[in-house]
């Protein structure tokens, strides 16, 4: 058949590119309005106005997520506009002007001490199973026996003191791998990530040079013993992560 033609002069390519054409017309509006789900309507940093733009294209509408094991359905947005006084001030007034703390930047959680509002429970593995927990609970997990096992060794923060003494070890048991080390302060346990650690020997000390020695106890610790919360790892990262620049003040001076 040689004749492609439909009616008329409409024939069956014309009808393709048509339908393509309609295709990514609905496709744009589809992304343009689900990418606005979160983080909208707009507000302008320097002055707090918020931009509540109409039209079609402007909000997404609510969906719901169906949680896995039991835990229930969360719609989105999940929640309400996030809170703007923050303890700093504005360097400067212009937009991307960054803040200076006015209080104490690693518990207010400013700069690179900020953390994000994450959910209230604990990340499970793909048997519903606690996935970040102490090493003593999982029995089939160990620490190779050519590896130094940090139970037991001191722990100097950056100014060269001491901080404690590693009390545990936390692993991920899906990734088998350290997540966290348990630090005994002497006033309280409190864990640690393993990615800001460094090992030295297999008798020897855990160097972690992102806060000073004084700085350990005073970190945010797991609510319930043997478990730590998407918000808790949230808050234990920033604490130590923070301290790279504000540890002391020869860090948050220019390199050059």
């Amino acid at each position: 058949m040689d004749d492609m033609t439909i009616a008329g002069t409409l024939d069956v390519t014309e009808l393709a590119f048509l339908a393509f054409t309609l295709f990514f017309i609905a496709l744009i509006f589809y992304l343009r309005r689900e990418d606005r789900r979160e983080g909208y309507p707009v507000e302008d940093e320097v002055t707090g106005r918020v931009d509540t733009p109409g039209g079609p294209l402007s909000d997404g509408g609510p969906k719901e997520f169906l949680m896995p094991f039991d835990r229930g359905a969360v719609s989105t947005p999940t929640k309400g506009r996030e809170k703007v006084d923050v303890a700093g001030k504005r360097t400067f007034r212009s937009p991307g002007a960054p803040y200076y703390p006015t209080g104490n930047p690693l518990e207010d959680g400013i700069g690179p001490a900020s953390w994000a509002d994450r959910a209230k429970h604990t990340d499970l593995d793909a048997e519903g199973h606690n996935r970040i927990v102490p090493i003593g609970t999982v029995p089939s997990i160990s620490i190779h026996k050519k590896d130094a096992d940090p139970r037991g060794m001191s722990v100097i923060g950056a100014d060269g003191k001491e901080a404690g003494t590693v009390s545990d070890i936390w692993i991920d048991r899906a990734e088998h791998q350290i997540r966290y080390l348990e630090i005994d302060t002497g006033s309280k346990k409190v864990l640690a990530p393993m990615a800001m650690s460094l090992v030295k020997g297999k008798k020897g000390t855990v160097i972690i040079d992102a806060l000073n020695a004084e700085d350990f106890a005073a970190a945010p610790v797991p609510a319930k013993a043997g478990e730590i919360t998407f918000y808790e790892e949230e808050r234990v990262v920033a604490y130590f992560g923070g301290g790279y620049l504000y540890a002391n003040r020869e860090r948050q001076e220019p390199f050059v």
